[in-house]
């Protein structure tokens, strides 16, 4: 679903929700300045990004000027006529391209090989798991911090599903910082095709390739090369995907993928609302699938649960070993609405235009029908994916566990609010694509970022 007017530049009313944008996040950055000067402890010396200014070139420069010119130029025409599969196809390599060299301006090492490798990480973890059976079953004793054996923030703060998802790779020999950034990368890329994928399925093709190259141009690859979080995006849009797409078969796989998502981090909980959404926009079997993929869902669950690993004793651990850490100075009253501002830097300054135009695309349509069901189908998967993406990220900023660093724990829901991009009109969408792409060379080359 597109809104259709005069080809051009950006109309009065988008340029106006982009000042807005702008005006957020100039105080974001303001404020920020004022309380780090002020020895408030934001933990973030380049607030609302959890990063430090630091104004760069490096060897992926040069790449990410082609690439970004290239899906500039081309993308949308791309988009409109290229067969799919060569689509899916093109779309994968120049996410994969594009979130490679961004992650190369800071250099091979730097960029992608110590990522991951810091002490905060989870490979630092990596050596201490001699037994994996026991280090599901022991994973919530070592979360508290300040006991001998404490895990590492990102491991204390995550299930084990993260943990054990790198100890998989070194065991099979793929250990070390450049493999895990690479996964980081490759995984992370799928995103652009398994979104477009989603909503084709929901007969929404037409959107999926008006979608396509803001997915390829994502801001947000600058955090998925290379955090884990790329790869918990990659497994939810994955597990998305396969709800609707090889009807019980696939939600089997896709509730396989879901259920491994709640022990990758426990703000995955919040994607129960994609999923309900996604299968409230299948055409047929919606509660046959909804079954199949909870009890899918529950295996994993079971699996953990078997062995030694309670899911709800991790949370409130988790919870309390949170405000063990930076997350007691951090000020709430900032963060709150700084992590918005931080939001518009991952997904883009397309996001609020796009969603005006969401809300518009509702208000201008006849009187709705009255059932839950009727009413989601009616508008289509391109206003209600990005709704459901919107709530979720609502409901983490209110809960007070998402104080910064939102820019790359959100990139699981960032990818699924860009399906509102559907709604911008044809001639609109190179300026769009050449703002994202700004976005996100601007934020690579001015601050040094960290996963």
């Amino acid at each position: 679903m597109t809104m259709m007017t005069r080809p051009g530049r950006p109309r009065s009313a988008d340029l106006i929700v982009l000042g807005a944008e702008v005006a957020l996040l100039v105080a974001a950055v303001a404020v920020g300045a004022l309380l780090n000067h002020r020895g408030v402890r934001l933990h973030a010396d380049a607030a609302p990004l959890y990063a430090a200014w630091q104004p760069h070139l490096g060897p992926g420069t040069p790449a990410a000027l082609l690439v970004a010119a290239l899906f500039v130029w081309r993308g949308t025409r791309w988009g409109a006529t290229a067969r799919w599969p060569l689509l899916l196809v093109v779309g994968y390599l120049g996410a994969v391209l594009w979130t490679l060299s961004l992650a190369l301006v800071d250099g091979w090492s730097a960029g992608l090989t110590e990522r991951l490798t810091v002490q905060a990480e989870y490979l630092h973890e990596v050596p201490r798991v001699t037994d994996v059976g026991a280090m599901v079953a022991g994973y919530a004793d070592r979360i508290l911090d300040f006991q001998p054996d404490s895990w590492s923030t990102h491991a204390a703060g995550h299930p084990p599903g993260a943990l054990l998802f790198f100890v998989v790779l070194e065991r099979i020999g793929l250990g070390g910082g450049t493999a895990a950034g690479l996964a980081c990368v490759l995984l992370g890329a799928t995103v652009a095709v398994s979104v477009p994928v989603t909503l084709r399925a929901l007969g929404a093709e037409g959107a999926a390739r008006a979608v396509w190259p803001f997915l390829v141009l994502f801001p947000g690859a600058v955090w998925v090369g290379a955090s884990a979080d790329g790869i918990f995006a990659a497994v939810i849009a994955a597990g998305l995907a396969l709800l609707v797409v090889g009807g019980r078969p696939g939600a089997v796989l896709g509730g396989l993928l879901l259920g491994f998502a709640l022990y990758l981090s426990y703000g995955f909980v919040l994607v129960g609302v994609l999923v309900v959404t996604v299968v409230l926009l299948r055409a047929r079997d919606r509660l046959g699938v909804l079954l199949v993929a909870a009890t899918a869902v529950a295996v994993v669950v079971a699996g953990f649960s078997i062995a030694g690993f309670w899911w709800l004793d991790g949370y409130h651990l988790v919870a309390r070993r949170y405000y063990q850490g930076w997350a007691a100075d951090r000020p709430y009253g900032y963060w709150i609405w700084a992590n918005l501002a931080a939001l518009l830097l991952l997904t883009g300054p397309v996001l609020g235009p796009a969603l005006r135009r969401v809300v518009a695309a509702v208000s201008i349509r006849p009187p709705l029908p009255t059932t839950l069901r009727q009413r989601i189908v009616s508008a289509g998967p391109t206003v209600w994916l990005p709704v459901a993406a919107a709530v979720a990220v609502l409901a983490a900023d209110l809960s007070g566990l998402s104080k910064a660093e939102v820019e790359r724990i959100w990139l699981p829901f960032a990818v699924w609010l860009l399906v509102a991009t559907a709604h911008l009109p044809a001639g609109h969408r190179r300026w769009w694509l050449a703002a994202q792409a700004g976005t996100a060379l601007a934020v690579n080359h001015l601050l040094w970022t960290v996963s």
